[in-house]
């Protein structure tokens, strides 16, 4: 297959649901202060997750806020494109060093969460040696579904599941997406792009 790399910066959210089969949308994190959420909040909610280690998290506050964040789709008992992708992003996790946890989080989202219990992801992410600040989350499928449809990346079925990486930071609302099976050197230059990126100064 040839690789192409889709480079998309997401369309702002202004308001009103997104279609679960459209491109992610995402806001700018704009407005926040100490006692008002930022439309990215209010957007993507802290609705619960659960993550590999067996531990609650809340999808904007734990996951998102003020960070960089390298999102994809998967189930742990994927044989086709689940495993090239992820090896991709193994290689986003030695490209990032000592930045993954601290400047950015790798999530990834499993379109299976009533068969992919935390034990699951765990053996999942030991495959692909991950490091802390690389989240393999499930949960109930009414929470999961949720998540995936703001993300754009809801499917009826799992065999379905997109073949895309989004990339977005959160402090400067700058959100791209790839082509999860392209070159691991294009995706990273993608990602150190939006890693970078700074916010605009009033």
């Amino acid at each position: 297959m040839k690789s192409i790399l889709l480079v998309t910066l997401l369309v702002l959210f202004l308001g009103g649901a997104v279609a679960a089969q459209e491109p992610a949308a995402a806001p700018a994190n704009t407005g926040a202060t100490k006692d008002t959420p930022s439309s990215a909040a209010k957007y993507f909610t802290d609705i619960e997750l659960v993550n590999q280690n067996g531990e609650k998290m809340r999808f904007y506050s734990d996951l998102l806020q003020g960070k960089t964040v390298i999102i994809n789709s998967f189930f742990a008992t994927c044989q086709g494109s689940c495993l090239p992708i992820t090896r991709n992003l193994e290689k986003i996790q030695e490209a990032l060093g000592d930045r993954l946890g601290k400047d950015a989080r790798i999530i990834s989202i499993s379109v299976d969460p009533t068969v992919d219990t935390p034990g699951e992801l765990m053996a999942f992410g030991k495959k692909f040696h991950a490091r802390p600040g690389w989240y393999f989350l499930t949960g109930s499928k009414e929470n999961v579904e949720f998540v995936l449809k703001k993300l754009g990346q809801f499917v009826e079925n799992k065999q379905d599941h997109y073949n895309i990486i989004i990339v977005g930071n959160d402090r400067t609302g700058l959100w791209k997406k790839a082509f999860g099976l392209a070159q691991s050197e294009e995706i990273i230059k993608l990602v150190d792009s939006v890693v970078n990126d700074k916010p605009v100064q009033d």
